[in-house]
C-alpha cells in the first residue's frame, strides 16, 4: 500500500533522538549481504547528504527558515552517520568505489525507464554509459592493484565491460547543461528522479576527491582525479535539469518528499532485517519533517502543498538488475556525445568540448593507462594468467606424448 503524504506524519520532530550508539551501528557483510543493500546504503547516504547541503545553502538566504531547518538538520546529519557507517571496514577504498558505480549503473538505469519526459530519459541514459565505463576502469584498477574480482562486490548484477570511453567524456562547461523540467507541468516522479541522481551523483564526486589523496600510487590518484571530473560534470548535468524557478520552500518540501519516497523503496525491498529497521526508522523521521516542511510552506507561501506534492508516493526505484536495459543503451547510444543541451553522433560534436579534451588528455588519460588491455575475467587477471599457462603446459605435453 502506497504511502500518502498528508496522512502519514511519521514521528514527529520533537521526539526524534539518538543514542551515540545508535549512530555507529554493526556494519554490512561485504560478501553475505546482497549486493543491492550496499546500493540502498550509498544511495540513501548521498541522498541525507543533498538534504544537509540544501539547508544550508537555504538557511544562507531565509533569515525566518534558519531555526526549522536546524532543527531538522541536525537529525539528518545523525541519519546520515547512521546510514554511512553501515559501509564495512572490510571493505577497501576500491571496493566501496565498486559498490558507488554500481549504484550510478543501476538507479540510473531504473529512473531512465521510470522517466515520463523522453529528454530527461535520454539525458539519464547518457549519464548511465558514462558511470557504466568508469565501473570497468575501477575493476582493472581493483584486479591489478589488490588481485580482487569486482564481481564479489557486484554479485554479477552488473556487467564489467568498457561504455563510453572516459577519456572521450570531457566536455566543455556549456556542453553539460541541460533543459529543465516545468515546475508547473512536470510529473512529481519526473522532480524526485532528478533530485535522486543528483543526490547520488554529488555524492559520487565528493567520495572520489576525498579518497584520492589517501594513495601514494599516483596513477591511482590520477584515476580518482580524472573520473571525479566527469562526476562534476554529472552533477552539473543533473541539477540543470531542475526548474530553477522553484521557490526555496518548494524545493525544501520536494527534498523531504524525495527522502520519504527514497527510504519507502528501500523499506518495501530490504532483505537483510536489522537494514530494513534503519530504513523504516528514517522513514517515520523522515514523514515528521515533511510534516514541518509543510508547515514552513503554508505560513510564509500561504498555498497549498498539495500545489508541489502528489498525495501519494511513485511506484519506487526497483533494486534489481538492469543488465538487459544497459546493454541495449550501449549498443545504441554509446556513440552520441552532447552539443549544448541536446545529443549527437559523435561526428557533430562541436569543437570547444574537442579542444578542452585535448588540453586534458595531452599528457594521456589514467582511464586508459589502468584498463590497457585488460578484459574482466572471472577471479582476475591472477587466475587468468595461471589458466593460460595450465593450458600451454598441457598442451605442449600433449604433444609430447602424441
Amino acid at each position: 500500500m502506497a504511502l500518502n503524504l498528508f496522512e502519514d506524519k511519521g514521528c514527529p520532530l520533537e521526539k526524534q533522538r539518538f543514542t551515540w550508539k545508535e549512530l555507529v551501528q554493526p556494519p554490512i557483510s561485504k560478501l553475505d549481504d546482497d549486493a543491492f543493500t550496499r546500493v540502498r546504503v550509498i544511495l540513501m547516504n548521498g541522498i541525507e547528504m543533498e538534504a544537509i547541503r540544501f539547508s544550508h545553502g537555504c538557511a544562507r538566504m531565509n533569515r525566518e527558515l534558519q531555526l526549522p531547518l536546524a532543527q531538522l538538520r541536525i537529525v539528518e546529519q545523525h541519519q546520515a552517520t547512521m546510514v554511512n557507517g553501515l559501509i564495512g571496514a572490510d571493505h577497501s577504498t576500491l571496493e566501496t568505489t565498486i559498490g558507488y558505480e554500481q549504484v550510478a549503473i543501476e538507479v540510473t538505469a531504473v529512473v531512465a525507464q521510470n522517466e515520463p519526459d523522453p529528454y530527461l530519459a535520454q539525458v539519464y541514459r547518457f549519464g548511465m554509459l558514462e558511470d557504466f565505463d568508469h565501473l570497468y576502469r575501477y575493476s582493472a584498477m581493483l584486479d591489478r592493484l589488490e588481485g580482487k574480482d569486482a564481481n564479489n562486490i557486484t554479485q554479477c548484477y552488473t556487467d564489467i565491460v568498457p561504455g563510453r570511453p572516459t577519456i572521450v567524456e570531457h566536455r566543455a562547461p556549456q556542453d553539460n547543461l541541460r533543459e529543465h523540467y516545468d515546475r508547473v507541468r512536470a510529473a512529481p516522479i519526473t522532480k524526485l528522479n532528478a533530485l535522486t541522481i543528483m543526490s547520488a551523483e554529488q555524492q559520487t564526486q565528493n567520495f572520489y576527491l576525498n579518497v584520492a589523496p589517501m594513495y601514494a600510487d599516483p596513477v591511482v590518484r590520477q584515476l580518482y582525479v580524472e573520473i571525479a571530473s566527469i562526476e562534476e560534470q554529472h552533477v552539473t548535468q543533473y541539477e540543470s535539469i531542475i526548474d530553477p524557478h522553484e521557490t526555496w520552500l518548494e524545493k525544501w518540501l520536494l527534498h523531504e518528499a524525495n527522502e520519504v519516497y527514497n527510504y519507502y523503496g528501500c523499506v518495501q525491498q530490504e532483505s537483510n532485517p536489522r537494514i530494513k529497521a534503519i530504513w523504516e526508522r528514517c522513514l517515520d523521521y523522515e514523514l515528521g519533517h515533511l510534516q514541518v516542511a509543510m508547515n514552513m510552506f503554508k505560513q510564509y507561501e500561504r498555498r497549498d502543498p498539495a500545489e508541489v506534492l502528489p498525495g501519494e508516493l511513485p511506484e519506487p526505484i526497483k533494486y534489481e538488475s538492469q543488465r538487459e536495459f544497459v546493454r541495449q543503451v550501449l549498443n545504441q547510444e554509446v556513440d552520441l556525445r552532447a552539443l549544448g543541451t541536446q545529443f549527437v553522433d559523435k561526428s557533430q560534436e562541436g569543437e570547444a568540448s574537442q579542444q578542452y579534451r585535448a588540453q586534458l588528455n595531452s599528457s594521456g588519460s589514467p582511464t586508459d593507462t589502468v584498463s590497457a588491455g585488460y578484459q574482466w575475467w572471472p577471479g582476475t587477471e591472477i587466475v587468468r594468467g595461471k589458466e593460460m599457462a595450465f593450458k600451454e603446459e598441457y598442451a605442449a605435453d600433449t604433444e609430447t606424448i602424441r
